[in-house]
């Protein structure tokens, strides 16, 4: 048994949508869902972009602090060699 939806699982789910709701409050209903789906993707979009910027942020960091460790390496080594 495919797992797809064909047309005529459509035709049926729309039929008895239209049974239960009515013609009046069926378009109504179409947009509010369609309302839902953009702002789901929309704050898919803002999670991710959150994500993003905190992985930027940790990046960066990650870079100072590698940096930092390396001035101070070159310090001590400096240091080091003048009291020999």
């Amino acid at each position: 048994m495919p797992s797809w939806i064909g047309p005529w699982e459509i035709a049926i789910v729309l039929i008895i949508a239209l049974l239960i709701f009515g013609p009046k409050k069926l378009p109504d209903l179409g947009s509010s869902l369609g309302r839902s789906i953009t702002g789901f993707k929309k704050g898919l979009k803002e999670s991710s972009d959150e994500v993003k910027a905190a992985l930027k942020e940790d990046v960066t960091a990650t870079e100072v602090k590698a940096e930092t460790t390396t001035a101070a390496e070159t310090t001590v080594k400096a240091e080091t060699t003048d009291q020999s």
